[in-house]
């Protein structure tokens, strides 16, 4: 049988371990003991006793940096390994009992967290009562390990080669949009190169914001502009168009809402921007579990219907 004080000692390892690592990943006593729900002042305890068994210094620290010794380095790679073994055999075991539960940390774009995450929000979680739910929407490209994210939703016309694990969930697509009444004030453009007659709206993140290539029925066609109004949303962008602020490109999850109201119109519809895809990204370490993929199951099927 085995002995009860064992078992709790192998238990504090682990936790000693999911600490050490955490506070190495978040670059931070604090923000680790954030994410942990206890003290800083704890896990500064914890870690003093695990360099004192040791023997050693894991954790060089000053009062602007902290760094990881070579001892250090060793430590949390093993320590890494192990947690990860570990949960893959919990996941294995909650995926065969069906549970679905845990905190799942999400981060997307704020136009499609609002236009498609957030409407199949309600469903998602009566389908999983006894999961917690974070949903951060930022613009820019956030680092998954410092945000501690289980996943992120990002959309993009390819993704950089990089540690993070990435996998194609949908395709949308980049077209050209004007309001009725701005197009009546300015013309109506029957040609790519018209376009650089007219007021444009820019996207400030997008690939393409001061060089349009514009694929049509025969060749592509390339346009280098300047637009003289840039935002940093989408959502933004989609409001000044139908404003009759000039011409923009908008994907179709932001733009069809205002197509079908007859707010906003296609521009050379013969012609669109390269097709942007949704990827989900997870952090190689963490790869995908239960709550994740039901997760991305119910995106899809949402991006399907």
């Amino acid at each position: 049988m085995d002995d009860p004080d064992r078992v709790s000692a192998e238990m504090d390892k682990l936790s000693v371990m999911h600490a050490f690592r955490r506070i190495v990943e978040r670059g931070s006593f604090a923000r680790a003991a954030d994410d942990l729900g206890v003290s800083a002042a704890l896990l500064s305890r914890q870690v003093k006793l695990l360099e004192q068994s040791f023997g050693t210094t894991l954790l060089t620290r000053t009062t602007r940096s902290m760094s990881l010794t070579e001892a250090g380095q060793i430590y949390y790679d093993e320590a890494a390994r192990i947690l990860d073994n570990v949960a893959a055999v919990e996941n294995r075991i909650r995926d065969g009992a069906g549970a679905v539960r845990g905190h799942l940390k999400v981060n997307a774009s704020t136009s499609f967290g609002q236009t498609v995450i957030a409407p199949v929000l309600p469903s998602f979680l009566d389908a999983y009562p006894d999961l917690r739910l974070t949903l951060s929407l930022d613009d820019r490209v956030v680092d998954m390990v410092e945000g501690g994210f289980d996943v992120s939703i990002r959309i993009r016309p390819a993704m950089p080669d990089s540690a993070l694990v990435t996998r194609k969930i949908g395709l949308m697509r980049q077209r050209i949009y004007a309001a009725p009444a701005y197009l009546e004030r300015a013309g109506v453009p029957g040609k790519p190169d018209d376009i650089v007659n007219h007021r444009v709206i820019g996207f400030l993140l997008a690939d393409h914001l001061t060089t349009w290539t514009l694929h049509g029925p025969l060749d592509a066609i390339t346009l280098d502009l300047d637009p003289p109004v840039r935002v940093g949303n989408s959502l933004v962008l989609r409001d000044l168009l139908i404003a009759g602020q000039g011409i923009g490109t908008l994907t179709d999850f932001v733009s069809n809402e205002a197509v079908a109201r007859g707010e906003l119109v296609r521009v050379l519809p013969d012609y669109e921007l390269p097709a942007p895809e949704i990827f989900a990204v997870t952090a190689s370490r963490l790869g995908m579990d239960a709550k994740v993929t039901a997760f991305l199951d119910h995106l899809r099927a949402a991006l399907r219907g």
